[in-house]
């Protein structure tokens, strides 16, 4: 982040009124701004009043993290803060130097990842609209990624010469999945170029090298940083922000970088251009349950919208997590979005993930007609009207009857369906109509896949899990085989959770489902259809329920699992009944004559003020 030098620089604002007050009187460059929070991140912003969408007053209850820290930049028309003032704790919230280390930092390194990324990108938001600078810092993300890794390993190589190690040796590193780094791709060369004006050639000409020198990342890197409409400048400032985020160590390795930005990301540019409906990232704890409900130690995973490549992620860290081999699972994907698809493969090459991922329309162009697989994990989008379905009237997939050319929800069903093998299971994210719905044949469709002993269970989850749309959702799990000798005989059987209770508020918004919810969700499946090692399955009243076929009839083919788990129990608090309605009557009367009073005294203040009858 560029900054103005110390002697030169206003005195920092002490107190939110100091700060308000500073931009009340302030010269004109920054008359008519206000200051905006964004309480996922706890990231502030001094936006300018002309930008009418990303201008908020400053609300005293977002007021939520440890201290605050505002600094001018930009020509003073900018200012970025970290919000961290505990109302719980007392005492006021302060401003100091938002460039300053402190351990809250350190021990909260995603949330500052993110919000330090996402000020980088708004430097560059005069220049860019929202659907392509995500792009240009995910790229650079990237390069820094691949540069730091290449970096630490060639360290390691030089100390070891005198072994007959040799650094510059390209072969050294695709020994141990480490990405070949060419001397003219070098992060330290283009920080070094950051302030020079022709840095976007610098990075275009890295990222060509780069591909050139690793064929599996042929046509999958951004290479547009040249272009005139990229402001140079900022583009410098957004590299030297980079080069400050310390990826690359095996810790930050580990995690899902490029998801846990990308889902960010998505959430603040689909804010930014007023769409809600982004379907590129699932967040990672939706994925968590799905994957370990199927828990797919060995065969082949199959994701055809595979977004930014999150279920694949997951499902790699499950196999670690559980001792499993890598090399277990081969996976196959597709994408349609040409710029999603290039996410995907860098998600994927980041973590050393062999991946067969395509790109093309699902429906109209599979690029994988033959596969069968072992599981099928997806997060189709939801209620697609626009997938061009009267193209496909007479489609082979089509089995349990034609999707209506509206709504794509069944059609991906029965994509999914087409592409499992005899014994493949299938774990999916739907819109909760997608259980009832009725319209446009849909419901004999529905009908059909039920008839046909494929619904394996049904899980409603809790609202605001999507930072994308609001719209409620469900997993579906689909079994081919459910007399199969991995589990126990399911036939005629479906089992209904309802965990629309379940998870915890991260802000005022949105919602996680916790490591305890899906362990708790995953092992009531497994405990039901008899995996080995595996509790005993009991009915949980208001949970879950193990209904029989003639029970799903019976409700018109609806899977809604509010119908069939019925409610929770209630502990008998031990009062009997008369008894307790005497007390609550009781109470009710005493409580309607202190109304009565209070209504007495409000008209005969009304009176005193001349407004009385």
């Amino acid at each position: 982040m560029s900054r103005p030098d110390a002697e030169c620089r206003p005195r920092a604002p002490r107190t939110i009124a100091e700060a308000n007050t500073s931009i009340t009187s302030s010269p004109t460059a920054l008359r008519g701004n206000s200051l905006a929070i964004e309480p996922a991140t706890g990231l502030m912003a001094l936006r300018p009043s002309h930008s009418a969408t990303r201008t908020a007053e400053w609300p005293a209850t977002a007021l939520h993290a440890a201290f605050v820290a505002v600094s001018q930049q930009l020509d003073s028309t900018y200012a970025y803060a970290r919000i961290a003032y505990n109302p719980l704790a007392g005492g006021s919230p302060s401003l100091s130097d938002p460039m300053a280390k402190t351990k809250k930092d350190t021990a909260n390194g995603a949330i500052d990842l993110r919000a330090k990324l996402w000020a980088a990108a708004d430097a560059l938001r005069a220049n860019m609209d929202a659907a392509e600078y995500k792009h240009v810092v995910l790229g650079l993300i990237f390069l820094k990624y691949i540069s730091d890794a290449f970096e630490a390993k060639y360290a390691e190589l030089d100390a070891e010469r005198k072994q007959g190690a040799d650094p510059e040796d390209p072969d050294e590193y695709r020994a141990v999945n480490i990405f070949w780094v060419p001397k003219e791709a070098r992060w330290s060369l283009l920080k070094a170029n950051a302030p020079q004006p022709t840095i976007g050639k610098a990075v275009d000409d890295a990222m060509e090298a780069i591909e050139r020198d690793n064929p599996s990342l042929k046509a999958v890197l951004p290479k547009d940083y040249a272009r005139p409409g990229l402001d140079k400048e900022r583009l410098g400032q957004l590299i030297n922000l980079v080069s400050d985020i310390g990826l690359g160590s095996p810790a930050d390795r580990a995690k899902d970088i490029l998801g846990q930005v990308y889902e960010y990301f998505l959430a603040q540019f689909a804010s930014a251009e007023g769409k809600k409906g982004g379907q590129f990232y699932t967040p990672s704890h939706v994925v968590r349950v799905l994957v370990a409900m199927l828990a797919p130690y060995k065969g082949r995973v199959y994701d055809p919208c595979c977004g930014s490549g999150g279920m694949f992620v997951q499902s790699e860290k499950f196999i670690e997590a559980h001792a499993g081999k890598i090399g277990d699972i081969s996976i196959y994907g597709q994408e349609s979005n040409y710029t999603t698809w290039r996410l995907a493969k860098m998600n994927l090459a980041l973590r050393g993930i062999d991946a067969q991922i395509a790109h093309g329309d699902t429906f109209h162009n599979d690029r994988h007609p033959d596969l069968k697989a072992d599981y099928v994990l997806a997060n189709p989008p939801f209620n697609d009207s626009d997938w061009r379905g009267e193209l496909l009237r007479d489609d082979k997939r089509w089995v349990y009857g034609t999707p209506p050319a509206g709504n794509a929800n069944y059609a991906w069903v029965q994509h999914f369906i087409h592409h499992l093998a005899p014994s493949g299971i299938a774990g999916f994210v739907l819109a909760n109509g997608s259980m009832s719905s009725n319209q446009s044949g849909e419901g004999e469709i529905r009908k059909s896949i039920i008839e046909g002993d494929l619904v394996d269970c049904m899980v409603a989850l809790p609202g605001q899990l999507f930072y994308s749309t609001q719209i409620p959702v469900c997993l579906w799990f689909l079994a081919r085989d459910r007399k199969n000798t991995r589990f126990r005989d399911r036939r005629g059987e479906t089992l209904f959770i309802d965990a629309r209770k379940m998870g915890t508020m991260v802000d005022r918004t949105h919602r996680e489902l916790t490591e305890g919810d899906a362990a708790k969700i995953a092992g009531t499946y497994h405990a039901w259809r008899g995996d080995e090692g595996a509790d005993e399955y009991a009915d949980v009243p208001g949970f879950c329920k193990s209904a029989k076929l003639e029970e799903i009839r019976a409700h018109g083919y609806v899977l809604t699992p509010g119908r069939y788990v019925g409610a929770e129990a209630v502990e008998d608090d031990g009062e009997p009944f008369d008894g307790k309605m005497n007390r609550l009557t009781a109470a009710l009367r005493e409580q309607q004559l202190e109304a009565a009073k209070l209504d007495e005294a409000i008209a005969a203040n009304l009176k005193e003020l001349g407004y009385g009858g």
